[in-house]
């Protein structure tokens, strides 16, 4: 597999798996991190408020939850917030969730190539737990392009546990649990947590996702691992001017 290929090896054009499960992708994050993811999102969520932009893009939005955690924060309500994701029937679960907010507009955008959104255009730019089923070379091109210079990306993803028998031990329990439980909650479904464990065991660590950041341009990069390192939120800037 090339080195920026999407970990999870998924194609949206040849299995619309996020179309089937939108209406319970939310209990099947519940099952498959235990709940734990909540604590992650809430994490990304004060994150993101608490930098400083007036236009937020949020890739792979899914149903929503990064952003109605975002906008428990009381932002002030000059800011305002696109929250996209390829995925039309995730968009339908996001709006009903989000309800009528003047301060958000639900959009249908791949995040791989987002031509409708211009370069230069937004603050900051946001992608959870999407980055792993994108092709990051491009995923991260865009991002870059259409952030303002000197604008914020902020990703949560997948991370590598530090310690190497931890992280091994953390990997076998995925393949032992998430094919019983993945079946049991799509209804035999095997898509679903099979893009979810090849998309953990191939995304590449925290150190090495922060070099890729660099390489695609981006300055000032940092990462935060929670829960030990099984993920990671990561923020980088664009450049102020072009070198």
């Amino acid at each position: 597999m090339h080195q920026h290929e999407n970990a999870a090896e998924f194609h949206p054009s040849k299995d619309d798996v996020f179309g089937r499960i939108a209406s319970r992708y939310d209990f099947l994050c519940d099952l498959f991190s235990l709940g734990i993811h909540r604590l992650w999102k809430r994490r990304m969520a004060i994150v993101i408020a608490e930098e400083s932009w007036l236009t937020l893009l949020d890739g792979a939005t899914g149903t929503g939850d990064i952003i109605l955690r975002v906008l428990s924060h009381k932002l002030p309500v000059s800011r305002r917030i696109t929250a996209s994701d390829l995925s039309h029937e995730m968009l339908t679960v996001a709006k009903r969730r989000l309800g009528a907010r003047s301060q958000v507009q639900l959009e249908q955008l791949d995040a791989e190539e987002m031509s409708s959104v211009a370069s230069d255009s937004v603050d900051a730019y946001s992608i959870s737990l999407g980055l792993k089923i994108c092709d990051r070379n491009k995923a991260l091109a865009e991002a870059l392009r259409v952030l303002r210079p000197g604008g914020r990306l902020i990703i949560l993803e997948a991370s590598n546990i530090p310690w190497p028998f931890a992280h091994r031990m953390y990997l076998a329990y995925m393949v032992l649990c998430m094919p019983a439980i993945g079946w049991l909650a799509t209804g035999g479904d095997s898509s679903a947590y099979r893009y979810l464990l090849a998309g953990i065991r191939e995304f590449p660590g925290a150190e090495l996702l922060a070099e890729e950041l660099r390489a695609a341009g981006f300055i000032d990069v940092a990462f935060e691992r929670l829960s030990l390192g099984i993920v990671a939120i990561h923020t980088g800037r664009k450049p102020a001017y072009d070198a």
